[in-house]
């Protein structure tokens, strides 16, 4: 056992395999002890928050004031104001307005904003301009008031016996915080979803979940196979015509059709993780079976197995101990393969509304289905649904490595 052990562990494929499989295994594990939130609690009111490091504006008011006269602030002041697309907008308006092209410099902004302050008007009715545009440009327009002004922003109370606004102090374009001083903030690695949902917390429960779903569907599918494997391949004869017949006639069923047949016939409420774990598994055991029944067949007349028989053994332990242990690496692999395909099956289960109820535990499927329902692919949120398929890439990957390097260990046909 060592012997192979040590063997398995000279893999280059297996250790590589293995190590990203356990390290996302330990993310799973820690990172719920560290980050207690729930993950699917709304944290956010809006959707799509981007990636990033969150401050509470209300308490950085507050905080203590640094001074920091940096060159390129102004110029990353007005490119957070007015980006590309704005100035090209303005351009296109003050162009229709009758200003020729030519004396439009888009990267001299102020000269840019005295053509916009000198020909827009909300009232005018430019010949192809939609509603949609309309309302865009007043939103600019109202956006633009102040850009270049160097003043600070006032900072004003309600008197409570006059109810009139008074300064109480300023900001000044050169103020900075500390953003470790400031008593709120949040880190958001992977932004928010749909929902206003902290990404990172929901990915973290979604791996988890969903390898709990292959697994539980990978235990089932492969003990269901291995032991009608062993009994078609070792008695033979009727047994093994009964359990080919079945295994043969779905095999030829496409597994993804019957797998969204069952699950819609099971109906919303009462699918959970548990029980499209367990349909999974009983619709991918198929395939272990006619490659156990292989492997049996190819053993069952060795003479190690007849002197079995000849000392009056029982079925039962001829296969426990004098087969089962000669296939147990074969075993292994296709127990590896079945995790890979549940958590592939529940993500595409998912995808297509199908998967577990949506109000208890997120999946690595569901998270793509509601990135997909609100369009996140179209609206630019990459931070949606890259982490999740990046996830289930890195998990097929990593098992199917390990797959790999335990075939070319246990396989003497493909050994250096």
């Amino acid at each position: 056992m060592k012997h192979t052990i040590r063997q398995v562990f000279h893999s280059g494929k297996f250790v590589v395999g293995f190590s990203i499989f356990v390290t996302l295994l330990l993310i799973v594990v820690i990172y719920p002890l560290i980050i207690t939130d729930p993950p699917l609690e709304i944290i956010a009111q809006g959707t799509f928050f981007p990636p990033g490091i969150y401050a509470n504006v209300y308490d950085s008011i507050d905080s203590t004031r640094y001074i920091l006269n940096l060159d390129d602030a102004a110029a990353k002041r007005l490119a957070g104001k007015l980006s590309d697309a704005d100035r090209l907008a303005m351009k296109d308006y003050v162009v229709a307005s009758g200003i020729p092209e030519a004396e439009i410099d888009l990267d001299d902004t102020a000269k840019l904003l005295d053509q916009w302050n000198s020909s827009y008007d909300p009232k005018a009715d430019i010949a192809g301009m939609t509603n949609a545009k309309r309302n865009y440009y007043k939103r600019l327009n109202d956006s633009l008031k102040g850009l270049l002004s160097k003043e600070g922003a006032i900072i004003a109370e309600k008197n409570p016996d006059t109810g009139v606004l008074e300064e109480t102090g300023a900001v000044k374009q050169t103020d900075y915080v500390n953003v470790g001083e400031v008593a709120n903030v949040r880190v958001l690695p992977l932004g928010t979803d749909n929902f206003g949902r902290d990404v990172l917390t929901e990915l973290v429960k979604a791996a988890g979940v969903s390898l709990r779903i292959g697994l539980v569907a990978g235990l089932i599918a492969t003990t269901i196979g291995l032991t009608l494997g062993l009994l078609a391949g070792y008695v033979g004869g009727l047994v093994d015509d009964v359990i080919m017949f079945f295994t043969n006639l779905l095999t030829v069923i496409p597994t993804f059709v019957l797998l969204i047949l069952i699950s819609f016939s099971v109906g919303q409420e009462r699918r959970g993780p548990v029980t499209i774990a367990i349909v999974i598994g009983l619709t991918s055991w198929y395939w272990t079976t006619r490659s156990v029944r292989a492997q049996v067949i190819s053993l069952r007349n060795r003479d190690h197995v007849n002197l079995s028989k000849l000392s009056g053994h029982s079925i039962v332990h001829i296969i426990l101990y004098d087969i089962l242990p000669y296939i147990a690496s074969y075993v292994i692999m296709a127990l590896i393969l079945q995790l890979t395909i549940g958590i592939l099956s529940e993500a595409g289960l998912s995808i297509i509304g199908l998967g577990p109820k949506t109000t208890e535990d997120p999946t690595l499927g569901l998270m793509m289905n509601w990135a997909m329902i609100y369009q996140a692919h179209t609206l630019g949120k990459w931070w949606a649904y890259m982490p999740v398929i990046m996830t289930i890439a890195l998990i097929s990957f990593s098992l199917n490595l390990m797959i790999t390097g335990l075939d070319q260990v246990f396989n003497p046909a493909l050994r250096d």
